[in-house]
């Protein structure tokens, strides 16, 4: 129903995959070699990811391939995160936990603070779809103080859209309309104003079931969203505003918006809101009296649940995500070692200290003793 922001890779969220940025990147791309060449490729990928997904995808196997040959791990690590970003958009959320750990580890290798921060937002995002709400807070929560310590505004922007998404799905309504206003405030005072609040604060509206406000809303980002050509956040909106107006009880309303976001989702291959909408779809085809199409919609809708959130999705993720706890544990492990040698190195300074205070202390009553027992000798000649 709602757009999930995704940090590091999907934004900048007011990305232009225009000609002006794209025919500039490939300016670059027709001269630059090694690592400059890997940072380009990454970079075409985030330019076309918002209307071109498959090109886009392209460009950052590229980068993977030329950053592996030549041992570029940050273009490695931009690389594996952006195709965690595709396969998650494609639906396929085991493969996008799998290059997302993989993209965590190359960071944290590297101790860059910004990738780390981005991909754990990534990371968040897939717990909180899968509705584990505890884990999402954690690497939101993580993700967010380091963005705020890095002052990058649009990241904490990104950030708070999350959290604030978040509490939509815990119904802290009050809590996330917080986030979401905070949010739209900080991109106007940067002079680019987001979509993304826009649309979150329409959520919040849909759930409290005042649709004429979500609609209000969703159609005032759209009108952002069209000026910046990001055709996967028209895809979301054009979705929203279909499901409320069907909610609303005006599936003629409705129904241009929905076919509209299937036609968007197959061009784009954006499956991962497909059941959603081919639900809203069946709903908005029975009230409109045409029980066949709904029936067959239904269906579908099931075919596609069952391709994205499976069972057999389910035990894939289950396995990456004992990876990513053994890695969080491995960490802990190697702090506590850490800190082990240290207390160590701390107790062998202490008793070499207290053994050096000793044999200073001996040597000064022997010299003691040795004055005392000259001075007797020379008492005992006189």
């Amino acid at each position: 129903m709602r757009l999930k922001i995704l940090l590091l890779i999907v934004i900048p969220l007011q990305v232009l995959a225009q000609n002006p940025i794209t025919d500039s990147l490939h300016a670059v791309l027709d001269t630059a070699r090694n690592e400059r060449k890997v940072k380009t490729l990454n970079e075409l990928f985030r330019a076309w990811l918002p209307s071109d997904p498959i090109k886009a995808i392209g460009y950052t196997r590229e980068a993977l391939n030329l950053a592996t040959e030549i041992g570029d791990k940050r273009g490695m690590a931009a690389a594996y995160n952006n195709l965690g970003v595709a396969y998650r958009n494609q639906g396929a959320l085991d493969k996008a936990l799998q290059y997302y750990i993989t993209a965590l580890h190359y960071y944290e290798e590297l101790g860059n603070k910004e990738g780390i921060a981005g991909t754990k937002s990534n990371i968040a995002t897939l717990y909180s779809m899968k509705k584990d709400y505890g884990q999402a807070l954690k690497y939101f929560d993580e993700a967010h103080a380091a963005f705020v310590e890095l002052n990058d505004k649009p990241k904490i922007i990104a950030s708070m859209n999350n959290l604030g998404n978040l509490n939509n799905d815990m119904q802290l309504y009050e809590k996330a309309m917080k986030y979401f206003s905070e949010a739209w405030q900080l991109s106007l005072q940067m002079g680019k104003p987001f979509a993304d609040p826009l649309i979150n604060i329409g959520n919040v509206y849909f759930k409290q079931g005042n649709y004429q406000r979500a609609i209000e809303n969703y159609m005032k980002a759209l009108e952002i969203e069209r000026q910046s050509n990001n055709r996967l956040s028209q895809l979301n909106i054009f979705t929203n505003i279909g499901i409320a107006y069907t909610k609303a009880g005006q599936p003629k309303a409705a129904q241009p918006y929905l076919e509209e976001a299937e036609k968007l989702a197959r061009e784009l291959h954006a499956y991962t809101g497909m059941p959603e909408l081919l639900r809203s779809k069946a709903i908005n085809m029975y009230r409109l009296g045409n029980l066949k199409s709904a029936f067959e919609l239904m269906l579908k809708y099931d075919s596609a649940r069952e391709q994205i959130y499976g069972e057999e999705i389910n035990r894939a993720i289950s396995r990456m995500e004992l990876a990513l706890a053994l890695n969080e544990k491995e960490k802990e492990y190697e702090l506590l070692k850490q800190q082990a040698e240290i207390n160590a190195l701390q107790l062998r300074n202490s008793r070499l200290f207290i053994v050096l205070m000793i044999l200073g202390l001996l040597v000064v009553i022997a010299l003691v003793n040795f004055y005392f027992m000259n001075k007797r000798r020379v008492l005992i000649k006189s």
